[in-house]
């Protein structure tokens, strides 16, 4: 990470990305104006260094000039738009490409085409490198999109935050530490995992992502990774972490206004307590816990004998299935158990006693977080 002034910025995107990108919208445009002699108009100062690495790039010959422009007030594109330096030559008759380093609101391209309005220019496009979809406000169209990019601020390759960072080779996007509450819920079979996950979600506002409820629904309505996950399911091998991630990762966008996330069944490695790790921090949070209901061996198998006088499972009517599906929990378990201990995240809890008093013991566990 970086800082700059007060704010800290993670790596985004690298060079050499920006550099493909800036040569795949070099190729679009040359191969669109074929022998024209076109105009590349930079505005600055946000594109200074998109506009020098274009036009040599460029492969014909071609004119530059630049406006300037201000719309940024810190971390907040503005209504205000204030033109510093305007055109210095005669354009008429000539095709015209914007290069616009970024383009969010639209607020800039409002004044650029005001601008050109009475230039008599034959034509006139917009290229940008950066397009944020969910920011722009506006009907002009663009011609030429390098990237589309999520609505966070971002310094960097001429970008910059109060005036640092424009000098960076690549791109970095603000961190910010989100608020949210995401724990990890582990228990053995018959800990009564299922029901305290929903009384938690509930009282926390948390969205409860069960492994095994996101694999169903990705199989049942034939996602591309539902389909993926099959293809391995099907030849009997383990579907490769990343795939399981790519699945909660889906989970976790489409409720982006949750106050944090209960994961159940995964991880269940370490290298995928880690994957976890880092899909949280690339969403700026954390996993603040890992709590496992703790419960006696025969306890578990009493619950867990009994409910299979009701529930038609085969694994809850053999004693000696159920041992075994407690051995090989604990297996797993005290893996993690080290793994997140030695991040002060472990937290046992008696799942022993009635459902209230669980919950309760729960509570004072979260409630410190």
């Amino acid at each position: 990470m970086i800082k700059l002034h007060d704010l800290y910025f993670k790596p985004f995107i690298s060079e050499q990305e920006l550099d493909a990108t800036v040569q795949r919208l070099v190729d679009e445009i040359a191969n669109d104006l074929q022998d024209e002699v076109p105009v590349f108009v930079g505005i600055l100062n946000g594109s200074f260094m998109f506009v020098s690495d274009f036009v040599k790039k460029y492969p014909k010959p071609c004119e530059v000039t630049f406006i300037k422009l201000a719309s940024y007030e810190g971390l907040k594109s503005t209504e205000d738009i204030h033109r510093l330096i305007g055109l210095t030559q005669d354009l008429s008759g000539r095709k015209v490409v914007i290069l616009e380093d970024i383009i969010d609101s639209g607020n800039t391209l409002v004044e650029v085409h005001r601008i050109f309005e009475n230039e008599n220019v034959d034509e006139l496009k917009i290229a940008t490198l950066f397009y944020k979809p969910e920011a722009y406000k506006k009907d002009y169209k663009l011609h030429y999109v390098g990237m589309e990019i999520p609505n966070k601020f971002i310094v960097g390759y001429g970008l910059d935050y109060d005036g640092l960072g424009r000098h960076l080779p690549a791109v970095y996007q603000l961190k910010t530490r989100q608020h949210m509450t995401n724990l990890v819920l582990f228990g053995p079979p018959g800990a009564g995992k299922g029901t305290q996950a929903n009384f938690l979600k509930e009282k926390y506002n948390l969205v409860h992502i069960s492994t095994g409820d996101v694999f169903r629904f990705n199989i049942k309505n034939k996602t591309a990774l539902g389909m993926l996950a099959k293809s391995f399911m099907d030849k009997g091998a383990l579907v490769p972490d990343q795939v399981t991630i790519d699945m909660l990762n889906a989970e976790v966008e489409k409720n982006t206004d949750a106050q944090g996330f209960i994961f159940d069944g995964f991880p269940r490695t370490n290298a995928q307590a880690e994957a976890l790790d880092q899909l949280m921090d690339h969403k700026d949070s954390k996993i603040n816990a890992m709590i496992a209901l703790e419960v006696d061996d025969e306890v578990l198998v009493g619950r867990l004998l009994e409910r299979g006088k009701t529930s038609g499972r085969k694994d809850d009517a053999d004693e000696s299935i159920i041992r075994n599906r407690i051995t090989e929990y604990y297996k797993k378990t005290a893996i993690l158990k080290d793994y997140y201990e030695s991040q002060d995240k472990y937290f046992g809890v008696d799942g022993v006693g009635s459902i209230e008093g669980i919950t309760e013991r729960l509570n004072v566990v979260i409630d410190k977080l």
